[in-house]
Formats: structure tokens, sequence, C-alpha cells
């Protein structure tokens, strides 16, 4: 478990759903195809962008055990298995360590939060000690759990309650948290950053390793951006990440993970419509996203772009 490492691009993969909103679990294989053949070294399932918490245990659990069996060990899966509920977040933990997951992480509870580092630290030993073979991550993502409490300390008092406690993927913007993060004991924890237009930033700073939604369809981009920093061409790093930043608003204008979905379509790997609340990409939305995108050399496959639908011709009378 101490060796254990999650370095380079680690997808956060979308759950692919059929037209009447259920489960498309035949969609994974050529998903996890995709994400090996682009350069992609890892799959974080079941977060945010996977829809988790839209979803229920049944299809989480249907959903991480497509992914171990697609991955096949030639990328390691994380399973998320964070939820409100501590009994049904420990079911999933079980689940996850039963089907040979390579790691587990958690989010902290986001309806009735910890109040203080104890309370989180509580949560979260019962659920990690639930699969205590499994290397565990704190999952700080202070935006959407609106759990603010400071990530280094989590890590710093975690240790001696939750002994499988190995990591954080910390998706926030706070670049002095993720340098003490990185720091802590030497860099004991593995830290991977989930800010796929902040990636530059986190890799200056010490990161090895990163979860995110836009690797999934853009890997090629991410590469040569690791590519150049790591040869210390800073100019062609910083023009790469514009490009990421330029991806990541565009997105961001048609809703971000309903046109994120979207562009899988563009790519030729359906993943379906995004699940209620969330509200589904119209036809012409996908084409003018298409059209935006058209010119970025960016994607893992070349950008289909949809034909119009015709117009319905006049019966005649």
């Amino acid at each position: 478990m101490a060796d254990f490492r999650l370095t380079g691009l680690v997808a956060a993969p979308f759950t692919p759903f059929r037209a009447d909103g259920s489960l498309n679990v035949e969609a994974i294989e050529p998903m996890a195809e995709l994400l090996i053949s682009s350069g992609v070294s890892g799959a974080f399932v079941c977060g945010s962008t996977g829809e988790g918490h839209s979803l229920s245990i049944d299809e989480r659990q249907a959903i991480a055990a497509a992914w171990v069996e697609a991955a096949a060990g030639r990328i390691p899966v994380v399973v998320h298995v964070g939820h409100n509920s501590l009994f049904d977040a420990i079911t999933l933990a079980r689940h996850a360590e039963g089907i040979g997951a390579d790691a587990i992480s958690s989010l902290a509870p986001s309806y009735y939060k910890p109040k203080t580092m104890e309370d989180l630290i509580a949560f979260l030993a019962a659920l990690a000690s639930s699969a205590p073979t499994l290397p565990f991550y704190y999952y700080h993502i202070p935006s959407m759990t609106g759990v603010m409490l400071p990530a280094p300390e989590l890590l710093k008092q975690g240790r001696s309650r939750i002994p499988n406690l190995h990591g954080i993927k910390f998706t926030h913007n706070d670049c002095m948290e993720l340098q003490e993060c990185l720091a802590l004991k030497g860099g004991e924890f593995d830290v991977v950053f989930g800010h796929d237009e902040m990636l530059l930033a986190a890799m200056a700073l010490g990161t090895k390793g990163a979860v995110g939604c836009t690797y999934n369809f853009a890997a090629p981009l991410y590469r040569r951006l690791i590519d150049a920093f790591n040869r210390g061409d800073m100019v062609t790093a910083r023009t790469e990440q514009l490009k990421s930043v330029q991806l990541i608003r565009t997105l961001f204008e048609f809703g971000l993970m309903r046109s994120a979905k979207a562009v899988m379509t563009l790519i030729g790997l359906d993943c379906g419509p995004v699940r209620s609340p969330l509200d589904p990409i119209t036809n012409d939305e996908t084409r003018q996203l298409a059209e935006r995108l058209k010119g970025l050399d960016i994607f893992a496959k070349p950008l289909r772009l949809p034909k119009p639908k015709r117009a319905q011709a006049r019966k005649k009378r």
C-alpha cells in the first residue's frame, strides 16, 4: 500500500446512460480502452463527473465493478464511496474492496456537515476502516460540500485514526493549502490535484498526479503540457494550459457536465444524457459547442460535427 501512487492523468469517467436514463454499463469498456490508448494512467469512478450522487447504491456498485473488469489491471481504479449516509458509504467501500478496486475515496458528508475536525475524522475513520486493505483518499472539494476544514490538518490529525489514509484528492484553488499538503512528512501523502485548468500551477508546486473531467477526451493536450513542463519548456506548457482554460470556459458556458458529456458523443463515445436535476443539452447547443471547439488541437479523437436535423417534409394534400 505504501508504494501505491496516482501519477500522471487520472480521468474521472462519465457515467453512461441510455436515452431513458438507465445505466449503460456496456459503454464502459470502450471508454476504458480510449483512456488507456490516450495515455491516461487511472480512473476515478462515481465522483462528481460520474454523477455519483445522482446514482443509487446498486448503480454505483455496478459501475465500479464494470470499471474494474474493463481496466483489467492495466490502470488503477479508484472508487469514490462518499455518501451522506455512513452506512451506505461503508457498503460501497466493502464492495469496492471485494471487487478488487485499487483504492477508495470519500468526500465529507455535505447535508449535515461536520463542524469540527474531530467530527470529520470520526466519519472518515469509520468508513476507511471498513476496507482496511485499500488506500484511502480524502476527497477535498469545499465548493461542492461546503466543508472548509483545512486539508493539511485533516492529513496531520487523521493519520493516527485512519491507518490507511494514503492521500488526498485536492479539488480546491487554495495553492497555499496544496503546498502544505505536498510538504507534510516529507511528501508522505499522495496528493492528486483536481482542477484541470490549474494543472500547471499544481505541477510547479510538486504535484505528480491529477484527477480530472477533461482528461476523458483531451488527454493529448495535457500530455503535451506535462512533457513541456518536464523538459523545462515553460512557454509551451503555458500555451497548452491556456488551451485548457479556453476549453473549460467554453464548457462552462454551455453547462459543464452536459457539454462535457456531449463532447464524448462528438468523439464517438455516446455517454447519454445527464441526470436530473441537470438539464440535457439540446441538438442545437451541441452543434454550437462543436463549432466553438473544432479548431482546438486537443482531443483524443477528431470531433464528429453533428448534422443539422432536416425539417420534416410537408405532407401532400
